[in-house]
């Protein structure tokens, strides 16, 4: 190991110290103190907005001289909606309720007994993630509102945009009386700083990886902390045969155009056979005519000829691009079949009249979210009412789907007696 290598993992294992530290005394704080600290750091980042933005042209401006993968690029910028909704985001999460301390069932055994459970931190949170700087405030206050202490690990390609970032957070921890420790911003690019991070199974409690197929199979493979993965989104939009045509039109063109490079966008289209002729063609002539380019399985070709042929990489592929792949099924069993074969646990909805369709498909399709008649975009902590999300869990453990305050707590149990003792 190079002496470089070394004081990186010195300096990784300071850092995950200083976090477990930290969280022992986020765990203990009011409500009142982690919202005034949420609050202040969203004043703070306004008052900072002309500093950090240059700091993330910068960056843009260096990805794109790179050759970054355009959808990359795109995550990556830091102004306008973006920053708008990521200093709501803050405000937002400083409205919710303080999930740390919650009982959320209580029962008495038969000796009088009571048993309860009670909402606790989990402790030390690393998040490693590509582009998206916004994550880095996105997850500081989740983690902290929850009680927990964060360690945030962006990409090389943001790092101007993660330190200017992080700078503000910490500042406005010291101010308001949150251990500054508590959010910490990785300050190396060096590729060893995550092998490090991976390894600290004794500072650090959950590790949560956002980003491309790379990152994620890396982390999961080589992680000695437990991981809950934030995988591709290979979302699905099944019509039914009783799909009322203008709602397919418009839940259809929400989910793939309002915003592609994000995992919540539709990838495939599925189609009930006994649908497709009334429906299909103006579903697919609308995307087209936006430069969304179709490819289609023979029946869908057979509908829309300027369709190009599908393959089977198609069914598995997460564009993130202005590319659908559409396949007409014979009915609502083989629209399911098809995407647990092909999809990512991710986001499926149905359109549909039918409500024992319906249900049926909510029931059947066992994805992180799954919508009856909306967009696949509402698949977003924001849009359903979480503030913002640390992020989309597509593992069963021990949180699924966008996971908001309640998925960065664990539970334990609590007993409250009058003396009683066991008999045996």
């Amino acid at each position: 190991m190079s002496g470089a290598n070394d004081a990186i993992g010195r300096q990784i294992e300071t850092i995950a110290r200083a976090a477990r530290a930290a969280s022992h005394e986020t765990a203990r704080l009011s409500r009142a103190v982690k919202d005034r600290w949420i609050l202040r750091a969203a004043e703070r980042l306004e008052a900072a907005k002309d500093r950090i933005v240059a700091a993330n042209r910068e960056d843009v401006k260096e990805a794109e001289a790179r050759g970054v993968d355009a959808a990359l690029a795109k995550r990556l910028v830091l102004e306008g909606d973006k920053w708008t909704a990521m200093i709501a985001g803050l405000r937002d999460v400083a409205a919710l309720s303080d999930p740390v301390g919650e009982i959320t069932s209580m029962w008495v055994r038969p000796n009088g007994l009571r048993v309860g459970r009670m909402r606790i931190p989990l402790g030390v949170i690393a998040i490693v993630y590509e582009s998206r700087p916004n994550v880095t405030v996105d997850a500081a206050a989740l983690c902290v509102k929850s009680g927990n202490a964060a360690i945030l690990r962006g990409g090389s390609e943001a790092i101007r945009s993660n330190v200017a970032l992080g700078e503000e957070l910490r500042a406005a921890a010291q101010e308001t009386g949150v251990p500054a420790d508590a959010i910490a911003v990785v300050p190396t690019t060096d590729r060893a700083a995550v092998d490090h991070l991976l390894k600290q199974d004794r500072w650090v409690d959950l590790l949560i990886p956002r980003g491309g197929p790379a990152l994620i199979r890396k982390v999961t493979e080589e992680s000695r902390i437990p991981v809950v993965k934030h995988d591709a989104g290979v979302c699905h939009v099944f019509l039914d045969a009783s799909a009322d045509r203008e709602m397919a039109r418009a839940i259809v063109r929400d989910s793939k155009i309002r915003q592609m490079a994000v995992c919540n966008g539709l990838e495939t289209l599925l189609v009930h056979r006994e649908a497709a002729q009334r429906v299909l063609p103006h579903v697919l002539a609308a995307l087209a005519d936006e430069g969304v380019e179709i490819r289609g399985c023979p029946r869908t070709r057979e509908l829309f000829p300027s369709a190009k042929e599908a393959t089977e990489d198609d069914w598995a592929a997460e564009y993130l691009a202005p590319i659908l792949a559409v396949r007409v099924v014979d009915d609502l069993d083989a629209a399911v079949e098809h995407i647990r074969r092909w999809g990512s646990s991710h986001t499926e909805v149905i359109v549909t009249s039918d409500y024992a369709a319906s249900q049926a498909f909510v029931r059947r399709v066992d994805s992180s979210t799954v919508g009856v008649n909306c967009s696949t975009a509402f698949a977003d902590g924001y849009r359903l009412g979480l503030g913002a999300e640390i992020g989309i869990s597509t593992s069963k453990l021990h949180a699924y789907g966008p996971m908001g305050l309640e998925g960065l707590t664990t539970q334990k149990f609590v007993l409250f007696g009058d003396g009683q003792l066991r008999p045996d």
